[in-house]
């Protein structure tokens, strides 16, 4: 019996990390809220973060974009094809038919997407006979995730008919007219790798023109709170240097003086564009400042020259 496909015992034992609320097929369900704050933000703020913390094969930047312009922020649902094998495909089959999914494996995939998700599909760069969605699939993925949409380490048809649907995005890497065929799926909301990233269920996936990063869910809050510091010192920083009250050396540096900070917290708390970085916690920064070294070490980790 397989049991690699679509167990929810197995989704929470590879997300243990994650300990608040969950979709019922086991993956994390990061709230819609950090979704929204994650699309005010760039992939450079997102990343760094991910890449301080030991999460190095997280980003992929050769994929093409059904619509470039379109930012996609969702949580994964992730599978895995290898090449057909008989004996293989027959047992994927019963699997599939013994949990009740109709349809081709890609198609099981897709009709179990809820609001919000994007698929994940390594199908080992094939593009002939590798097509995992046209224009129907498409559309079923717009109308179950309504803001979603796919990542696909392989190919996709009916291009002219996927750009009309609006509001969704598809990564890809190659167009061919041919349908899906050849392959079975091995792995379904297990770990799969796109290109030199790896994704697991629940990851937020984070496309932008760049490329798309996957972020582990338990790592979102932190994402979040250090990218708005960043942004926050941006802000302040760019202000002190257009008045000229601060060197470019000194808002480059990678731990600021105690004066900067206070006066940086002072500029956020009476300055409009301050207001939502207002909540941050900068204790670790001010220690830095004051000699502490476990805090300048921690610092210094965010300095990747």
């Amino acid at each position: 019996m397989m049991t690699n496909l679509n167990v929810r015992e197995q989704v929470i034992g590879l997300t243990k990390e994650w300990d608040q609320e969950r979709f019922e097929d086991g993956r994390p369900r990061v709230p819609d809220e950090y979704l929204e704050i994650l699309r005010g933000m760039t992939l450079e703020e997102v990343w760094l973060p991910l890449y301080i913390k030991g999460y190095r094969f997280q980003f992929e930047g050769s994929l093409n974009r059904l619509h470039p312009a379109v930012k996609m922020v969702g949580r994964a649902v992730t599978c895995t094809f290898v090449p057909a094998r008989p004996d293989l495909c027959k047992a994927v089959k019963e699997y599939g038919e013994g949990r009740g999914w109709k349809g081709t494996c890609n198609q099981w995939v897709i009709d179990s997407l809820t609001q919000g998700d994007v698929v994940v599909a390594d199908m080992y760069d094939k593009i002939y006979n590798g097509t995992f969605i046209g224009g129907n699939l498409t559309t079923a993925i717009k109308a179950r995730t309504k803001n979603g949409g796919a990542v696909i380490w392989g190919g996709i048809r009916d291009v002219e008919q996927m750009r009309k649907i609006e509001d969704i995005e598809v990564c890809y890497r190659g167009v061919d007219p041919t349908p899906i065929r050849e392959c079975v799926m091995t792995g379904f909301n297990g770990p799969t790798r796109i290109g030199k990233a790896v994704c697991m269920p629940g990851d937020v996936v984070f496309s932008t023109e760049s490329g798309v990063l996957f972020i582990p869910p338990h790592m979102v809050e932190t994402v979040i709170n250090e990218a708005n510091k960043a942004h926050a010192k941006d802000i302040f920083g760019f202000e002190m240097l257009k008045k000229k009250h601060y060197t470019t050396a000194q808002v480059d540096s990678t731990i600021w003086s105690k004066d900067m900070l206070a006066e940086m917290e002072k500029f956020l708390e009476e300055d409009e564009r301050g207001e939502k970085y207002r909540s941050l916690d900068w204790n670790l920064e001010k220690l830095a400042a004051d000699g502490d070294p476990d805090a300048e070490t921690e610092i210094l980790k965010r300095c990747l020259e």
